[in-house]
Protein backbone atom coordinates (compact mmCIF):
# COMPACT_ATOMS: atom_id res chain seq x y z
CA UNK A 1 0.00 0.00 0.00
CA UNK A 2 1.27 3.29 -0.87
CA UNK A 3 -0.16 6.03 1.39
CA UNK A 4 -0.23 10.38 0.81
CA UNK A 5 -2.37 11.91 3.52
CA UNK A 6 -1.99 15.68 1.81
CA UNK A 7 -1.81 18.85 4.00
CA UNK A 8 -3.74 17.48 6.99
CA UNK A 9 -5.57 20.01 9.54
CA UNK A 10 -6.99 19.50 12.20
CA UNK A 11 -9.08 21.83 14.87
CA UNK A 12 -10.66 20.40 18.21
CA UNK A 13 -12.83 24.01 19.20
CA UNK A 14 -10.07 26.34 19.78
CA UNK A 15 -6.83 23.88 19.83
CA UNK A 16 -5.28 23.40 16.35
CA UNK A 17 -4.04 19.61 16.75
CA UNK A 18 -2.52 19.94 13.21
CA UNK A 19 -2.00 22.47 11.09
CA UNK A 20 -1.01 21.53 7.11
CA UNK A 21 1.03 18.26 7.61
CA UNK A 22 1.50 15.88 5.18
CA UNK A 23 3.21 12.33 5.33
CA UNK A 24 3.86 9.74 2.64
CA UNK A 25 4.31 5.69 2.87
CA UNK A 26 5.51 3.65 0.45
CA UNK A 27 4.55 0.11 -0.38
CA UNK A 28 6.50 -2.76 2.21
CA UNK A 29 7.85 0.55 4.42
CA UNK A 30 8.41 0.40 7.69
CA UNK A 31 7.72 4.31 8.61
CA UNK A 32 8.59 5.90 11.42
CA UNK A 33 6.81 8.43 13.03
CA UNK A 34 8.60 10.67 15.70
CA UNK A 35 6.93 13.72 17.91
CA UNK A 36 7.26 14.61 21.11
CA UNK A 37 3.27 13.88 23.45
CA UNK A 38 1.22 16.63 22.13
CA UNK A 39 2.75 16.55 18.53
CA UNK A 40 -0.24 15.67 16.44
CA UNK A 41 1.11 12.03 15.84
CA UNK A 42 -1.99 10.11 16.88
CA UNK A 43 -4.21 12.81 16.07
CA UNK A 44 -2.96 12.25 12.71
CA UNK A 45 -3.33 8.06 12.80
CA UNK A 46 -6.98 8.48 14.02
CA UNK A 47 -7.65 10.50 11.29
CA UNK A 48 -6.26 8.22 8.96
CA UNK A 49 -7.71 5.34 10.82
CA UNK A 50 -11.04 6.93 10.38
CA UNK A 51 -11.75 7.76 14.16
CA UNK A 52 -12.68 11.21 13.33
CA UNK A 53 -12.48 13.40 10.21
CA UNK A 54 -9.62 16.12 9.42
CA UNK A 55 -10.69 19.70 9.30
CA UNK A 56 -8.89 19.79 5.55
CA UNK A 57 -6.84 17.71 3.96
CA UNK A 58 -6.64 14.80 1.64
CA UNK A 59 -5.68 10.97 2.13
CA UNK A 60 -4.51 9.24 -0.78
CA UNK A 61 -4.31 5.27 -1.41
CA UNK A 62 -2.84 3.74 -4.01
CA UNK A 63 -3.51 6.71 -5.64
CA UNK A 64 -7.23 6.77 -5.11
CA UNK A 65 -8.32 9.85 -3.04
CA UNK A 66 -10.89 8.48 -0.29
CA UNK A 67 -13.20 10.49 0.82
CA UNK A 68 -15.45 10.40 4.28
CA UNK A 69 -12.97 7.87 5.81
CA UNK A 70 -14.65 5.55 8.79
CA UNK A 71 -13.21 2.91 10.98
CA UNK A 72 -15.01 0.27 8.70
CA UNK A 73 -13.68 1.67 5.17
CA UNK A 74 -10.05 2.00 6.56
CA UNK A 75 -10.55 -2.00 7.80
CA UNK A 76 -12.23 -3.02 4.16
CA UNK A 77 -8.61 -0.83 2.86
CA UNK A 78 -6.68 -3.32 5.33
CA UNK A 79 -5.67 -0.36 7.25
CA UNK A 80 -5.37 -1.75 11.20
CA UNK A 81 -4.62 0.25 14.25
CA UNK A 82 -2.42 -0.78 16.95
CA UNK A 83 -3.60 1.22 19.75
CA UNK A 84 -1.23 3.00 22.73
CA UNK A 85 -4.03 2.59 24.93
CA UNK A 86 -5.25 -0.83 25.04
CA UNK A 87 -8.42 -1.35 22.79
CA UNK A 88 -9.53 -4.89 24.52
CA UNK A 89 -12.75 -6.04 25.67
CA UNK A 90 -11.14 -7.58 29.91
CA UNK A 91 -14.92 -9.02 30.44
CA UNK A 92 -14.04 -11.25 26.78
CA UNK A 93 -12.17 -14.20 26.04
CA UNK A 94 -9.34 -13.70 24.15
CA UNK A 95 -10.58 -15.38 20.89
CA UNK A 96 -13.77 -13.50 20.93
CA UNK A 97 -11.37 -10.09 22.00
CA UNK A 98 -9.60 -11.31 18.50
CA UNK A 99 -12.70 -11.28 16.14
CA UNK A 100 -14.47 -8.38 18.34
CA UNK A 101 -16.92 -7.06 15.30
CA UNK A 102 -15.82 -9.31 12.74
CA UNK A 103 -17.16 -12.41 14.27
CA UNK A 104 -17.52 -15.50 12.11
CA UNK A 105 -20.68 -16.75 11.90
CA UNK A 106 -22.98 -19.51 9.81
CA UNK A 107 -25.39 -18.57 7.66
CA UNK A 108 -27.90 -19.27 10.07
CA UNK A 109 -26.20 -16.40 11.91
CA UNK A 110 -25.09 -18.20 15.03
CA UNK A 111 -21.48 -17.36 15.85
CA UNK A 112 -18.72 -20.50 14.79
CA UNK A 113 -16.68 -20.60 17.64
CA UNK A 114 -14.62 -23.51 16.24
CA UNK A 115 -13.55 -21.68 13.23
CA UNK A 116 -12.44 -18.64 15.27
CA UNK A 117 -10.30 -20.42 17.60
CA UNK A 118 -8.62 -22.36 15.13
CA UNK A 119 -7.52 -18.88 13.15
CA UNK A 120 -6.84 -17.44 16.60
CA UNK A 121 -4.66 -20.46 17.43
CA UNK A 122 -2.94 -20.24 14.54
CA UNK A 123 -2.12 -16.37 14.62
CA UNK A 124 -1.04 -16.49 18.33
CA UNK A 125 1.70 -19.36 16.87
CA UNK A 126 2.48 -17.03 14.63
CA UNK A 127 3.60 -14.44 16.79
CA UNK A 128 5.09 -17.33 19.67
CA UNK A 129 2.09 -16.20 22.09
CA UNK A 130 1.56 -19.14 24.70
CA UNK A 131 -1.84 -18.02 26.30
CA UNK A 132 -5.25 -19.88 26.12
CA UNK A 133 -7.86 -18.99 23.84
CA UNK A 134 -10.25 -19.29 26.49
CA UNK A 135 -8.73 -16.93 28.97
CA UNK A 136 -10.47 -13.54 30.04
CA UNK A 137 -8.17 -11.03 28.96
CA UNK A 138 -8.63 -9.20 32.30
CA UNK A 139 -6.26 -12.06 33.65
CA UNK A 140 -3.50 -11.50 31.71
CA UNK A 141 -0.64 -9.66 32.30
CA UNK A 142 0.31 -6.42 30.26
CA UNK A 143 2.82 -7.66 28.01
CA UNK A 144 0.51 -10.57 26.97
CA UNK A 145 -2.35 -8.12 26.28
CA UNK A 146 0.15 -6.12 24.36
CA UNK A 147 0.43 -9.18 22.22
CA UNK A 148 -3.29 -10.09 21.83
CA UNK A 149 -3.54 -6.21 20.39
CA UNK A 150 -0.92 -6.70 17.92
CA UNK A 151 -2.42 -10.40 17.34
CA UNK A 152 -5.36 -8.81 16.22
CA UNK A 153 -3.70 -7.09 13.97
CA UNK A 154 -2.23 -9.35 11.85
CA UNK A 155 -5.12 -11.76 12.13
CA UNK A 156 -7.23 -10.41 8.89
CA UNK A 157 -5.34 -9.93 5.66
CA UNK A 158 -4.22 -6.46 6.47
CA UNK A 159 -2.14 -3.78 3.91
CA UNK A 160 -0.89 -1.28 6.23
CA UNK A 161 -0.72 -1.75 10.16
CA UNK A 162 -0.33 1.50 12.88
CA UNK A 163 1.77 0.46 15.40
CA UNK A 164 1.22 3.08 18.66
CA UNK A 165 3.86 2.72 21.23
CA UNK A 166 3.67 -1.32 21.01
CA UNK A 167 6.48 -2.79 22.96
CA UNK A 168 5.74 -0.46 26.06
CA UNK A 169 4.94 -3.44 28.00
CA UNK A 170 7.03 -5.81 26.13
CA UNK A 171 10.48 -7.18 27.25
CA UNK A 172 13.38 -7.11 25.74
CA UNK A 173 13.00 -10.84 24.01
CA UNK A 174 9.06 -9.98 22.93
CA UNK A 175 10.64 -7.23 20.91
CA UNK A 176 13.01 -8.48 19.61
CA UNK A 177 10.35 -11.27 18.25
CA UNK A 178 7.64 -8.67 17.74
CA UNK A 179 10.33 -6.99 14.70
CA UNK A 180 10.70 -10.54 13.46
CA UNK A 181 7.70 -10.29 12.77
CA UNK A 182 7.18 -7.22 11.58
CA UNK A 183 10.24 -7.90 8.48
CA UNK A 184 8.23 -11.03 7.88
CA UNK A 185 4.78 -8.64 7.02
CA UNK A 186 7.82 -6.08 5.56
CA UNK A 187 8.96 -9.23 2.81
CA UNK A 188 5.10 -9.90 2.23
CA UNK A 189 4.47 -6.38 0.99
CA UNK A 190 2.96 -5.06 4.14
CA UNK A 191 3.49 -1.67 5.19
CA UNK A 192 3.61 -0.45 8.56
CA UNK A 193 3.55 3.17 10.73
CA UNK A 194 5.42 2.67 13.99
CA UNK A 195 5.24 5.67 16.75
CA UNK A 196 7.65 4.89 19.55
CA UNK A 197 9.92 6.77 21.71
CA UNK A 198 12.39 4.51 22.16
CA UNK A 199 15.38 5.50 19.60
CA UNK A 200 17.37 2.24 19.44
CA UNK A 201 13.80 0.86 18.61
CA UNK A 202 13.45 3.13 15.35
CA UNK A 203 16.62 3.60 14.54
CA UNK A 204 16.89 -0.29 14.73
CA UNK A 205 13.56 -1.01 12.84
CA UNK A 206 12.60 1.53 10.49
CA UNK A 207 13.26 2.58 7.27
CA UNK A 208 12.12 6.14 7.08
CA UNK A 209 11.30 8.71 9.61
CA UNK A 210 8.97 11.72 9.46
CA UNK A 211 8.79 14.35 12.41
CA UNK A 212 5.68 16.76 13.84
CA UNK A 213 6.74 19.13 16.72
CA UNK A 214 3.94 21.42 17.92
CA UNK A 215 1.37 19.93 15.19
CA UNK A 216 3.29 21.02 12.41
CA UNK A 217 5.47 18.96 9.74
CA UNK A 218 9.14 19.22 10.60
CA UNK A 219 11.28 17.10 7.96
CA UNK A 220 11.48 13.49 6.50
CA UNK A 221 14.32 10.89 5.16
CA UNK A 222 15.99 7.64 5.97
CA UNK A 223 17.48 6.81 9.28
CA UNK A 224 20.49 5.61 7.49
CA UNK A 225 21.16 9.34 6.78
CA UNK A 226 20.56 10.83 10.58
CA UNK A 227 21.84 9.62 14.84
CA UNK A 228 20.01 9.87 17.79
CA UNK A 229 21.53 13.34 18.40
CA UNK A 230 20.15 14.60 15.42
CA UNK A 231 16.66 13.01 15.77
CA UNK A 232 16.55 13.82 19.33
CA UNK A 233 17.39 17.75 17.98
CA UNK A 234 14.86 17.51 15.48
CA UNK A 235 12.19 16.37 17.99
CA UNK A 236 12.68 19.18 20.62
CA UNK A 237 14.06 21.63 18.30
CA UNK A 238 17.07 22.32 20.04
CA UNK A 239 20.21 20.70 21.73
CA UNK A 240 19.55 19.06 25.18
CA UNK A 241 22.22 19.49 27.55
CA UNK A 242 22.41 16.49 29.25
CA UNK A 243 24.95 17.54 31.78
CA UNK A 244 23.33 19.77 34.51
CA UNK A 245 20.06 17.02 34.91
CA UNK A 246 22.89 14.40 36.65
CA UNK A 247 22.52 14.44 40.19
CA UNK A 248 25.57 13.70 42.49
CA UNK A 249 26.93 14.34 46.16
CA UNK A 250 24.25 15.92 47.77
CA UNK A 251 23.09 12.90 49.90
CA UNK A 252 23.49 12.95 53.71
CA UNK A 253 24.34 10.32 56.02
CA UNK A 254 20.80 9.51 57.90
CA UNK A 255 19.33 7.09 56.22
CA UNK A 256 15.54 7.81 56.10
CA UNK A 257 14.22 4.83 55.17
CA UNK A 258 15.58 1.05 56.13
CA UNK A 259 14.56 -2.46 54.28
CA UNK A 260 15.81 -5.13 56.10
CA UNK A 261 15.67 -8.74 55.02
CA UNK A 262 12.02 -8.60 53.42
CA UNK A 263 10.57 -11.23 51.68
CA UNK A 264 7.62 -11.73 49.71
CA UNK A 265 6.90 -14.94 48.21
CA UNK A 266 7.24 -15.92 45.34
CA UNK A 267 8.59 -12.52 43.80
CA UNK A 268 11.60 -11.84 46.03
CA UNK A 269 12.91 -12.38 49.34
CA UNK A 270 15.80 -11.17 51.69
CA UNK A 271 16.07 -7.66 50.83
CA UNK A 272 17.78 -5.08 52.04
CA UNK A 273 18.82 -1.35 51.57
CA UNK A 274 18.60 1.64 52.70
CA UNK A 275 17.40 5.25 51.42
CA UNK A 276 19.37 8.25 52.85
CA UNK A 277 17.47 12.08 52.55
CA UNK A 278 17.84 13.66 49.38
CA UNK A 279 19.66 10.32 47.77
CA UNK A 280 17.92 8.76 44.45
CA UNK A 281 18.44 5.01 44.70
CA UNK A 282 17.55 3.64 41.26
CA UNK A 283 16.02 -0.42 41.28
CA UNK A 284 16.91 -2.11 38.37
CA UNK A 285 16.98 -5.91 36.99
CA UNK A 286 15.65 -7.78 34.11
CA UNK A 287 12.16 -9.40 33.52
CA UNK A 288 11.45 -11.68 36.05
CA UNK A 289 13.73 -9.77 38.68
CA UNK A 290 10.10 -9.05 41.52
CA UNK A 291 11.56 -5.26 41.10
CA UNK A 292 7.93 -4.26 40.39
CA UNK A 293 7.03 -6.61 43.57
CA UNK A 294 9.13 -5.19 45.78
CA UNK A 295 7.81 -1.50 44.76
CA UNK A 296 4.18 -2.83 45.03
CA UNK A 297 5.06 -4.41 48.78
CA UNK A 298 6.96 -1.34 49.81
CA UNK A 299 4.06 0.65 49.16
CA UNK A 300 1.90 -1.77 50.99
CA UNK A 301 -0.32 -3.15 48.10
CA UNK A 302 1.88 -6.97 48.54
CA UNK A 303 1.96 -8.22 51.92
CA UNK A 304 5.37 -8.82 52.54
CA UNK A 305 5.82 -12.40 54.47
CA UNK A 306 9.02 -10.98 57.29
CA UNK A 307 11.23 -8.81 57.14
CA UNK A 308 10.44 -4.98 58.21
CA UNK A 309 10.53 -1.16 57.05
CA UNK A 310 11.52 1.91 59.07
CA UNK A 311 10.88 5.11 58.08
CA UNK A 312 12.54 7.41 59.90
CA UNK A 313 13.21 4.08 62.94
CA UNK A 314 10.02 4.32 63.08
CA UNK A 315 8.27 0.44 61.97
CA UNK A 316 6.13 1.05 58.75
CA UNK A 317 2.20 0.11 59.45
CA UNK A 318 1.26 -1.86 56.34
CA UNK A 319 -2.27 -2.48 57.60
CA UNK A 320 -3.39 -0.60 54.70
CA UNK A 321 -2.17 1.97 51.77
CA UNK A 322 -3.64 5.09 54.11
CA UNK A 323 -1.09 4.18 56.61
CA UNK A 324 1.46 4.13 54.33
CA UNK A 325 0.17 7.31 53.01
CA UNK A 326 -0.03 9.08 56.31
CA UNK A 327 3.44 7.56 57.37
CA UNK A 328 5.33 9.81 54.71
CA UNK A 329 5.47 7.20 51.24
CA UNK A 330 3.98 8.16 48.15
CA UNK A 331 4.11 6.05 44.77
CA UNK A 332 3.74 6.61 41.19
CA UNK A 333 3.06 3.29 39.97
CA UNK A 334 4.32 1.76 36.31
CA UNK A 335 1.90 1.45 33.50
CA UNK A 336 -0.69 4.63 34.19
CA UNK A 337 -3.03 3.56 31.63
CA UNK A 338 -3.68 0.38 33.82
CA UNK A 339 -2.67 1.92 37.25
CA UNK A 340 -3.05 5.42 37.58
CA UNK A 341 -5.33 7.66 35.37
CA UNK A 342 -9.12 7.34 36.50
CA UNK A 343 -10.36 7.16 32.87
CA UNK A 344 -13.51 8.49 33.67
CA UNK A 345 -12.73 11.49 35.90
CA UNK A 346 -11.30 15.15 34.81
CA UNK A 347 -8.02 16.20 34.71
CA UNK A 348 -8.24 18.36 38.38
CA UNK A 349 -9.60 15.04 40.25
CA UNK A 350 -7.16 13.01 38.73
CA UNK A 351 -4.28 15.48 40.44
CA UNK A 352 -6.00 16.01 43.74
CA UNK A 353 -7.83 12.34 44.57
CA UNK A 354 -4.72 10.89 46.26
CA UNK A 355 -4.34 14.53 48.54
CA UNK A 356 -7.96 13.90 49.46
CA UNK A 357 -7.94 10.51 50.63
CA UNK A 358 -4.66 11.56 52.69
CA UNK A 359 -5.59 15.02 53.83
CA UNK A 360 -9.38 16.05 54.24
CA UNK A 361 -11.46 15.22 56.57
CA UNK A 362 -14.96 16.50 55.42
CA UNK A 363 -17.61 15.40 52.67
CA UNK A 364 -16.98 18.52 50.21
CA UNK A 365 -14.80 19.97 48.70
CA UNK A 366 -13.46 23.62 48.42
CA UNK A 367 -13.58 23.83 44.19
CA UNK A 368 -12.22 27.63 44.38
CA UNK A 369 -9.20 26.50 46.57
CA UNK A 370 -8.69 22.80 44.52
CA UNK A 371 -8.58 25.59 41.07
CA UNK A 372 -6.06 27.66 42.40
CA UNK A 373 -3.77 24.98 43.41
CA UNK A 374 -4.57 23.19 40.68
CA UNK A 375 -2.85 26.39 38.42
CA UNK A 376 -0.04 26.12 41.14
CA UNK A 377 0.64 22.50 40.01
CA UNK A 378 0.59 23.19 36.12
CA UNK A 379 3.12 25.15 36.95
CA UNK A 380 5.58 23.44 38.71
CA UNK A 381 5.07 20.22 36.95
CA UNK A 382 4.30 22.38 33.41
CA UNK A 383 1.20 20.28 32.27
CA UNK A 384 -0.08 21.50 29.26
CA UNK A 385 -3.82 21.23 29.22
CA UNK A 386 -6.78 23.21 28.06
CA UNK A 387 -9.11 23.18 31.46
CA UNK A 388 -9.08 21.50 34.37
CA UNK A 389 -11.96 20.19 33.73
CA UNK A 390 -11.57 18.09 30.93
CA UNK A 391 -11.20 14.54 31.25
CA UNK A 392 -7.94 13.24 31.58
CA UNK A 393 -7.61 10.92 28.37
CA UNK A 394 -7.59 14.17 26.20
CA UNK A 395 -3.77 14.66 27.39
CA UNK A 396 -0.61 13.56 25.97
CA UNK A 397 0.85 10.52 27.61
CA UNK A 398 3.59 12.98 28.81
CA UNK A 399 1.01 15.17 30.27
CA UNK A 400 -1.03 12.38 31.81
CA UNK A 401 2.43 11.61 33.80
CA UNK A 402 3.15 15.01 35.21
CA UNK A 403 -0.37 14.85 36.58
CA UNK A 404 0.38 11.60 38.17
CA UNK A 405 3.19 13.34 39.60
CA UNK A 406 2.11 16.08 40.41
CA UNK A 407 -0.97 13.86 42.67
CA UNK A 408 1.51 13.00 44.61
CA UNK A 409 3.91 16.01 44.99
CA UNK A 410 -0.11 17.60 46.94
CA UNK A 411 0.31 14.74 49.25
CA UNK A 412 4.15 16.10 50.25
CA UNK A 413 5.53 12.22 51.22
CA UNK A 414 9.15 11.96 53.20
CA UNK A 415 9.61 9.04 50.54
CA UNK A 416 9.06 8.80 46.96
CA UNK A 417 8.75 5.60 45.03
CA UNK A 418 8.48 5.87 41.31
CA UNK A 419 8.04 2.87 38.96
CA UNK A 420 9.05 3.34 35.67
CA UNK A 421 8.18 6.94 35.66
CA UNK A 422 9.02 7.67 32.08
CA UNK A 423 7.78 4.90 30.74
CA UNK A 424 5.73 5.56 26.81
CA UNK A 425 6.83 9.60 27.18
CA UNK A 426 8.92 11.18 24.85
CA UNK A 427 12.27 12.33 25.21
CA UNK A 428 11.64 16.05 25.99
CA UNK A 429 8.62 15.35 28.59
CA UNK A 430 11.26 12.73 30.45
CA UNK A 431 13.94 15.76 30.67
CA UNK A 432 11.29 17.44 32.57
CA UNK A 433 10.63 14.55 34.94
CA UNK A 434 13.94 14.15 35.77
CA UNK A 435 14.29 17.86 36.68
CA UNK A 436 11.22 16.80 39.00
CA UNK A 437 13.02 14.31 40.67
CA UNK A 438 16.02 16.64 41.04
CA UNK A 439 14.26 19.52 42.38
CA UNK A 440 12.68 16.94 45.02
CA UNK A 441 16.11 15.66 45.72
CA UNK A 442 17.19 18.88 46.74
CA UNK A 443 14.04 19.74 48.70
CA UNK A 444 15.36 16.75 51.06
CA UNK A 445 12.72 14.21 49.67
CA UNK A 446 14.14 10.72 49.57
CA UNK A 447 13.63 9.06 46.13
CA UNK A 448 13.25 5.21 44.84
CA UNK A 449 13.04 4.76 41.14
CA UNK A 450 12.25 1.46 39.50
CA UNK A 451 13.51 1.52 35.84
CA UNK A 452 14.68 -1.21 33.33
CA UNK A 453 16.67 2.00 31.04
CA UNK A 454 20.22 2.90 31.81
CA UNK A 455 20.60 6.29 30.42
CA UNK A 456 17.53 7.29 32.52
CA UNK A 457 19.38 5.47 35.64
CA UNK A 458 22.69 7.47 34.76
CA UNK A 459 20.65 10.46 34.54
CA UNK A 460 19.28 10.80 38.02
CA UNK A 461 20.91 8.27 40.57
CA UNK A 462 23.21 8.25 43.13
CA UNK A 463 23.43 4.57 44.20
CA UNK A 464 22.11 1.38 42.11
CA UNK A 465 20.42 -1.91 43.40
CA UNK A 466 20.72 -4.90 40.31
CA UNK A 467 18.33 -7.10 41.13
CA UNK A 468 18.79 -10.84 39.73
CA UNK A 469 15.93 -13.79 40.67
CA UNK A 470 14.14 -11.92 43.48
CA UNK A 471 17.19 -11.14 45.31
CA UNK A 472 19.78 -8.08 45.42
CA UNK A 473 22.57 -9.55 43.49
CA UNK A 474 24.79 -5.59 43.66
CA UNK A 475 24.58 -2.13 44.94
CA UNK A 476 26.39 0.12 42.75
CA UNK A 477 27.94 3.37 43.82
CA UNK A 478 27.33 6.39 41.62
CA UNK A 479 31.08 5.87 39.97
CA UNK A 480 30.57 2.21 39.26
CA UNK A 481 27.28 2.99 36.97
CA UNK A 482 28.03 1.44 33.45
CA UNK A 483 25.78 -0.09 31.70
CA UNK A 484 28.10 -2.88 30.94
CA UNK A 485 28.24 -3.46 34.84
CA UNK A 486 24.50 -3.16 35.30
CA UNK A 487 23.77 -5.78 32.67
CA UNK A 488 26.56 -8.50 33.67
CA UNK A 489 24.97 -8.21 37.60
CA UNK A 490 21.20 -8.10 36.59
CA UNK A 491 22.12 -11.18 33.86
CA UNK A 492 23.82 -13.15 36.98
CA UNK A 493 26.83 -13.60 35.43
CA UNK A 494 28.59 -12.77 38.48
CA UNK A 495 26.89 -15.89 40.11
CA UNK A 496 27.70 -18.16 37.17
CA UNK A 497 31.51 -17.23 38.07
CA UNK A 498 31.60 -18.58 41.27
CA UNK A 499 29.35 -21.43 40.18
Amino acid sequence: MVLEMKNISKNFGGVKALSNVSFVVKNAEIHGLLGENGAGKSTLMNILAGIFPPSSGEIIIDGTSIEHMTTRKAKELGIRFVHQELNLVNDLKVYENLFLGEEISSKFGWLNKKQMIEKSKKVLSEINLNISLEEKVSNLDTSHKQLVEIAKAILFDCKLIIMDEPTTALTNKEIEHLFSIMRKMKNKGVSMIYISHKMPELFEICDKYTVFRDGKFIKSGHFKDIDEKIATELLVGKSISTEDIVIKGKTSYDAVLKVSNITCEPFFRDISFDVKKSEVVAITGLHGDGRGELAEALFGVLKINSGNVLLNNKALNFKNIKNVMNMGIGMVPRNRKERSIIKDMNIMDNLFIASFVHKSNGLFLNKKNQRKKYKISCEKTNIKAHSPDDIITSLSGGNQQKVILSRWLEVDSLVYILDNPTQGIDVGAKFEIYNIIRNLSKQGKSIIVFSSEFPEIYQIADRCIVMYKGRINKILDRDELKEMTIMYYATGANLEEIK
